[in-house]
C-alpha cells in the first residue's frame, strides 16, 4: 500500500502536464459525435428500427433529425413502452443484447422502485468517468500520503437478487463489479459489509471497524456520511473524527446540495478537508467537479451521454413538474448561462430522450460547468413565486448561519389558505430556537433571493408557516419508508398524498 501512494501521485504528476499538450474539442462537436455513437450502436434494436436510427445517423442534420423523429420520455412513458421488456428477459430491445442489470431508484417522490437499466457499455463509461476523477485530483493540493490511504464508500448494498432473467439492486453494488482488483485493499469497507442489506446493521459494522483503518478519503450522500462520523466520533469518544482517521482530507459527495450540511461537518473535522462534488445518477455518471474553488461541476460530454436541456418555465412544464408533450429543446451550444434546464439525455443504457428529473443551470458554458438547482416535480409555483430548491438551500444555509443552527433536514409544503396560498416549512433542526423569528427571517431571505417570490408575497402568496421538528423525526420518516440510507434522499417538497402521510406521521412525533 505504501508503494501505490508514490504510484498514484506520479500518475496525477503526469496528468498534469497532459492539458498543455492537449487541444480543448467543441462540446458541440463532441456532443453530435456522442450521438452518432450511441445512433450506430443501437440501429438495429427494436426502438432504433421503430425511429430509423440508421436513416438518422447518415442524415445531413442526425441532431435534429433525431429530434423532430424520436419523442421525449420520463420514466413511466418508457417502461411502459419499452423497458418492460426487457425485465421480461428480451434482448435488442433498446440497447444491443439482453440488459442484465437494472438499479432501483425511486428518487425522493416515487412511492413505488423505479428499473433503470445498466448495460455493460454504461458500467465502463462510469468506470471511465471514475478514473478520470481520480486524474482530476491532480488539479487539487493533496498529500501524496493520502493518495495511498484508504477511501470510504457510504452506500447502498452491493447483495443484488437475482430475479428470474436480471439482477437488480443498488446502483454502488452494481458497479462494485467494475472495480479494478487493485483498487480492492484500499476500498472501504469491504466486500462482507457493503453486501449487508439492513443500513443500521451495516453502519454499526462500519463504526466497529473504524478504528482499524487509514482513511484518506469518503464518499456518499451528506445525509448519511454524517451519520457515520457522528457514530464514530461517539463510539471512540473522539473530539473529531481526524482523531480516529488522521489522514482524512477529501469528501466526496453526491446526491443532494452540501450546502444545508456544510456547517454541521465542519465541527466534525480537525482542520480543513477537500469537498468534490459528483453528478452520479442510476441513469449514468453525468458531471464532477474537476477543480478547486468552485462548486460546479463539468458535464461528462464525451462518455455515452447525449444530452439535450429543456428550459425549465411555465411553456415546457405544468404546476405539478410535468413536462408538456414537444418541449423546447436545446443542445450544448444553444444553452445560456444562469439559467434554469431540465435534462433530457440519450445514454449507452438505452435510455432515449429521457427526462431524468433534475434541474441545472451552466455556470460556466466554456467549461461546460453546471450546478444542481433542484428536481421538476420539486419546486413550488402555486402562483408563479418559482421558487427552486436552489433558492430554498440558500436560505436555509443562511439561516442556519445566522442563528448558529444545524439545519441539515427540510421539506416545504403548498397550501391552499384564505383562499388563495401559502407555503408550510418543516425545519430539521438540532436545538431549541425561536420559529417566529426563523419563519420572519426566512420570509425575508426568500424575498431577497427570489424576486419572483418578493412579488407573491404582496399578492396570492398569503402566508408562509414553520414547524420546528427534531432532526431525528426526518430520519425516522425514512426508515418507516424502508429508505434509510445508500442514494436515498428526503424530498425538498412535499406534495399530495406524500403531504398528508407526512402530517400524520409527525403528530405521532415528539416535537421540540
Amino acid at each position: 500500500m505504501a508503494i501505490l501512494g508514490p504510484l498514484f501521485q506520479r500518475i496525477v504528476d503526469l496528468q498534469k502536464t497532459m492539458p498543455k499538450v492537449r487541444k480543448r474539442k467543441n462540446p458541440a462537436t463532441i456532443q453530435k459525435n456522442t450521438l452518432k455513437k450511441l445512433l450506430w450502436k443501437a440501429q438495429n434494436t427494436s426502438f432504433g428500427k421503430q425511429y430509423n436510427f440508421g436513416d438518422i445517423y447518415f442524415s445531413n442534420d442526425p441532431i435534429k433529425i433525431f429530434q423532430k423523429n424520436v419523442p421525449v420520455f420520463d420514466y413511466n412513458k418508457i417502461y411502459e413502452a419499452w423497458w418492460h421488456r426487457s425485465l421480461k428477459g428480451e434482448a435488442d430491445v433498446c440497447w444491443p443484447g439482453k440488459t442484465k442489470y437494472f438499479a432501483l431508484s425511486s428518487g425522493t417522490s416515487e412511492a413505488a422502485s423505479k428499473h433503470i437499466p445498466i448495460t455493460s457499455d454504461i458500467l465502463r463509461s462510469i468506470k471511465r468517468t471514475s478514473i478520470r476523477q481520480i486524474l482530476s485530483l491532480a488539479n487539487y493540493d493533496i498529500l501524496v500520503d493520502v493518495l495511498g490511504k484508504g477511501f470510504l464508500a457510504v452506500g447502498g448494498s452491493t447483495n443484488l437478487r437475482f430475479k428470474g432473467t436480471y439482477f437488480e439492486g443498488d446502483l454502488s453494488g452494481i458497479t462494485a463489479r467494475t472495480v479494478p482488483f487493485w483498487f480492492q485493499q484500499f476500498n472501504k469497507p469491504g466486500m462482507a459489509i457493503n453486501m449487508e442489506r439492513d443500513w443500521e446493521v451495516k453502519i454499526d459494522k462500519i463504526v466497529e471497524n473504524a478504528k482499524n483503518w487509514d482513511i484518506g478519503f469518503i464518499a456518499g450522500v451528506p445525509a448519511w456520511v454524517q451519520i457515520v462520523i457522528e457514530k464514530v466520533i461517539e463510539r471512540y469518544n473522539a473530539k473529531t473524527i481526524h482523531d480516529v482517521w488522521p489522514n482524512l482530507h477529501v469528501f466526496v459527495h453526491g446526491g443532494v446540495s452540501l450546502e444545508p450540511y456544510r456547517k454541521s461537518f465542519e465541527k466534525y473535522f480537525a482542520y480543513p478537508i477537500i469537498y468534490i462534488d459528483t453528478y452520479l445518477a442510476s441513469e449514468g455518471f453525468i458531471a464532477f467537479q474537476t477543480r478547486p474553488k468552485t462548486h460546479s461541476m463539468q458535464l461528462n460530454l464525451n462518455n455515452g451521454i447525449f444530452f439535450e436541456f429543456v428550459p425549465f418555465n411555465d411553456k415546457n412544464f405544468d404546476a405539478d413538474g410535468a413536462m408538456v408533450e414537444h418541449p423546447e429543446t436545446l443542445t450544448i451550444e444553444e444553452i445560456e448561462e444562469e439559467k434554469e434546464y431540465a435534462l433530457l439525455m440519450s445514454t449507452n443504457a438505452g435510455a432515449w430522450r429521457y427526462l431524468i428529473g433534475d434541474t441545472i443551470k451552466f455556470t460556466s458554458k466554456l467549461r461546460s460547468e453546471i450546478l444542481i438547482t433542484g428536481r421538476t416535480k420539486h419546486f413550488l409555483s402555486l402562483c408563479g413565486e418559482h421558487l427552486s430548491v436552489d433558492n430554498m438551500n440558500h436560505a436555509i444555509a443562511k439561516i442556519a448561519d445566522e442563528f448558529n443552527l444545524v439545519i441539515n433536514e427540510y421539506t416545504v409544503a403548498g397550501i391552499n389558505y384564505e383562499g388563495r396560498f401559502a407555503h408550510h416549512w418543516y425545519l430539521g433542526v438540532n436545538k431549541t430556537t425561536d420559529k417566529e423569528k426563523l419563519r420572519l427571517r426566512l420570509d425575508e431571505l426568500l424575498c431577497e433571493i427570489n424576486d419572483d417570490y418578493a412579488v407573491e408575497r404582496k399578492a396570492a402568496l398569503k402566508e408562509i408557516f414553520v414547524d420546528v421538528l427534531p432532526i431525528d423525526v426526518f430520519k425516522n420518516w425514512m426508515r418507516a419508508k424502508g429508505k434509510l440510507g445508500g442514494s436515498h434522499k428526503f424530498p425538498r417538497v412535499i406534495k399530495k398524498a406524500q403531504l398528508e402521510e407526512w402530517q400524520n406521521f409527525i403528530q405521532q412525533q415528539p416535537t421540540k
